[in-house]
């Protein structure tokens, strides 16, 4: 069986690309701009077209809504949220916790406006499963799970090897931490539903608009300019592509495989009956969920970064990272080594220097951005919408300050990365380094974190 490299995504395979909405006509202007059509761009329109609906708010988007990282992730939404702990030593413990707090109830926020809203996007609620492979991955597990709980999450809990079969049989796991803040969505289903929801609402969507400059109260395109007093990037992975950000977010690329369905016998074998999403405790980890057609859709770093800032095009992916992750499948699951492999495929993710996601609002020029979620974006763009509409409002004139302006995650500035070839050399050398210390923690019996490990995730930044 061949398999589909590529065409976006296996989501949008299932789907379909959508209808192509008009691009933007002309010079125009709106109350809000926001440029992305992805999550964090659509769900900030919807919140701020429900709190003000009279407000002009146009959405600028480069290719169509989805076509970014919102339409290739792995369909993981849950509570996880990138800085959270270097935000603990910035604004204090109790700062941090708050910030957590939000992201827990961010997970049932989408899922309750999926149903106010009526979009199906395969939604289940079956927490999120982490394993540990080997003594090392065991011990980072325990100070995970001691750490979540210190931050709040008290109804999270801890397993043996037994109760972790008990839940998905993984080869070789000797324990696991389970969250239940977490569902298994189909990413494209809710980026579609949720285009249509904000249209539904009287937002302009414009594609295949790509924005080419941001600049106070200006967002330029070749067709035009929308004059806006706010204008809102929401470019995540793709802000590279704008003048004057190519040094911002780096985008790291991240790539999928998904399965043939399974068989009722197969699934039997694995369990995995909870729908749980499923993570590990490796340096350069994992992610899988089973999909609601029977699947696994699993991910991992492929070749982790472009030179020079660069995109690709149609999610094609290197024969290399499908035979790798296709070995982690194999991995978790042996009795899977015959299965076929339907599609792979890959997309980018923002990665600020200081790998913290953050809100923005400039009260002096108007602009605003959100994002560099590393990776987490499923969930925390929906709270940095919600916090981006609570700002607008708040510079306006229309509230004050809210439980959501005040977390430390909002106005937080971090430094440019580095030039080429700088950051080509880093990045590259840093995955390089984890992919080594987790090989040797597979092959040696020692509980220590390797100390290439050590050394890569300190000079990174992460």
């Amino acid at each position: 069986m061949s398999t589909v490299n590529g065409g976006i995504s296996f989501w949008f395979a299932q789907e379909g690309t959508p209808a192509p909405r008009e691009p933007l006509p002309g010079d125009t202007t709106a109350d809000v701009c926001i440029v992305g059509g992805g999550y964090t761009g659509l769900w900030t329109a919807y919140y701020l077209k429900k709190a003000v609906p009279f407000l002009n708010i146009t959405v600028l988007e480069a290719k169509f809504c989805g076509y970014g990282a919102s339409g290739r992730n792995g369909g993981w939404l849950y509570n996880g949220i990138a800085g959270r702990d270097r935000y603990a030593g910035l604004h204090g413990h109790d700062a941090a916790v708050r910030l957590q707090q939000a992201m827990n109830a961010t997970v049932t926020e989408v899922l309750d406006v999926c149903e106010t809203e009526k979009i199906d996007a395969d939604q289940h609620r079956g927490g999120v499963l982490e394993v540990a492979l080997s003594p090392a991955q065991l011990v980072r597990l325990k100070e995970f799970h001691a750490t979540e709980t210190a931050f709040g999450e008290t109804d999270r809990e801890l397993y043996g090897a037994r109760e972790t079969a008990e839940r998905i049989r993984v080869t070789g796991a000797v324990a696991s931490s389970w969250s239940p803040h977490g569902a298994r969505l189909h990413p494209v289903k809710l980026v579609t539903g949720l285009a249509a929801a904000v249209e539904a609402l009287g937002v302009t969507i414009h594609e295949s608009t790509p924005v080419t400059e941001i600049k106070p109260k200006h967002a330029v395109t070749p067709y035009g300019t929308v004059r806006a007093p706010y204008i809102l990037r929401c470019t995540e992975g793709f802000t590279a592509s704008l003048a004057g950000q190519r040094r911002t977010w780096l985008p790291m690329n991240s790539s999928m495989i998904a399965t043939e369905p399974l068989s009722d016998a197969q699934w039997d074998a694995l369990g995995w009956a909870g729908g749980e999403a499923l993570g590990d405790m490796a340096h350069a980890y994992m992610y899988a969920q089973r999909t609601a057609d029977g699947r696994i859709a699993l991910g991992g770093r492929g070749v982790p970064y472009r030179y020079g800032s660069k995109t690709d095009n149609d999610g094609r992916t290197q024969p290399q990272t499908i035979e790798a992750l296709r070995e982690i499948l194999v991995r978790f699951f042996p009795q899977l080594a015959g299965v076929g492999i339907d599609h792979a495929w890959s997309g980018v993710l923002g990665v600020p220097r200081d790998w913290c996601a953050t809100v923005t609002l400039d009260r002096s020029t108007g602009l605003g951005w959100a994002g560099g979620y590393v990776g987490s974006g499923v969930a925390t763009a929906n709270l940095a919408a919600r916090t981006l509409r609570d700002l607008i409002q708040q510079d306006s004139g229309q509230s004050g300050p809210t439980d959501l302006t005040s977390l430390p995650w909002v106005n937080h500035k971090v430094r440019k990365w580095e030039p080429e070839p700088l950051r080509w050399l880093a990045v590259h050398a840093m995955y390089t380094a984890l992919r080594t210390a987790d090989h040797r923690e597979s092959t040696a019996p020692t509980t220590a974190t390797d100390k290439i490990a050590v050394l890569a995730n300190h000079l990174s930044g992460r």
